[in-house]
């Protein structure tokens, strides 16, 4: 026990490390993708209204532009380790702030949208498995190609039109006050997130359980007399799961890149809808604070998943474990 969890602390200091050099890749893709974008950068900064030539000249300034821009970005990334991303151009807030007040609401929609996802796609993965060939798992594989095929935002504006709307179930705007309030308010949202990705929940959780089906462990538990329900919750389903884990970071980074289209759909106040704004008026600093945020995000969920990988399969090592 002690050995096991001397390799999984050894593990994740391993990953924590390797995901240094990769957010500095990123961080500086982002900074020079934002400053090469068209226009100039110090009238960006000014929200595009008039100003004089001396006063640009101060914004260059004070901001480095007239440095080369490898120092540009030292500098920046030397307040970025402070957590100092600057002052948004439009609100005047400083950038961590404007995250933050949006952060919440974003994180809220994904693990709301994941529930969902969790909680019907995999369900219905190994009771398509359980039924092949028959009208359930036709059924369900057709309803899956076409939720596949539906971005978050279509059905989020079908839905929106016709159980906001037409049938006023759900609320059409706002994203409510209090847990209960915030669920019913992002109900919608969050289905809306989900089909799309539990359709490939449900694809991945039915072609796993079809193929520990085919194991011989499953034959000579049948051979034994133990009971379908036990072999599915106690045999089938801890195997059948290593798949839909593996793919969990990119389920989770799928639904938290569909939350942009549905936050704007709905006119949610997330993290989502506040980078559009940030792109639309060309706020400099606060692109560069929320891409920076969504890239912590992703960088965290893959951890989280080879942690959560490595706890359901006992059979893997980690990197080190055997010395």
């Amino acid at each position: 026990m002690t050995r096991m969890t001397g390799s999984l602390a050894r593990f994740v200091l391993w990953r924590l490390a390797g995901t240094i050099p990769l957010l500095l890749v990123i961080s500086f893709l982002v900074f020079v993708l934002v400053q090469l974008a068209p226009g100039d950068a110090a009238s960006a900064l000014t929200g595009g209204r008039p100003t004089s030539t001396e006063a640009l000249e101060a914004l260059r300034a004070k901001y480095n532009l007239n440095e080369p821009l490898p120092v540009q970005y030292g500098l920046w990334l030397w307040d970025a380790l402070h957590l100092d991303f600057g002052t948004s151009i439009q609100t005047r807030q400083p950038v961590v702030q404007a995250i933050a007040a949006r952060l919440g609401l974003s994180l809220w929609l994904t693990a709301y949208a994941t529930a969902i996802v969790l909680a019907f796609g995999i369900p219905l993965g190994i009771a398509a498995a359980l039924n092949r060939g028959g009208r359930f798992d036709r059924t369900i594989v057709t309803l899956s190609v076409l939720g596949v095929s539906t971005p978050a935002f279509v059905s989020g504006l079908f839905l929106l039109y016709y159980l906001g709307f037409v049938l006023g179930w759900f609320p059409v705007f706002g994203a409510g006050r209090g847990a209960l309030d915030r669920a019913w308010h992002l109900t919608l949202p969050a289905i809306a997130l989900a089909l799309t990705v539990m359709a490939i929940v449900v694809k991945i959780t039915r072609a796993a359980v079809l193929e520990e089906l085919e194991r011989d462990y499953i034959g000579f538990a049948r051979a034994r007399g133990v009971s379908s329900r036990r072999i599915v919750l106690h045999y089938l389903l801890r195997n059948a799961l290593v798949p839909v884990v593996t793919a969990a970071s990119v389920i989770l980074v799928a639904i938290m890149a569909g939350s942009i289209y549905v936050e704007t759909t709905f006119a949610l106040p997330g993290l989502g809808s506040l980078l559009v704004d940030a792109v639309r008026q060309r706020d400099i600093p606060l692109i560069q604070g929320a891409t920076l945020a969504f890239s912590v995000f992703v960088v965290a969920v893959n951890l989280a998943t080879d942690l959560i990988y490595a706890l359901i399969d006992p059979r893997i090592r980690f990197a080190g474990a055997a010395r």
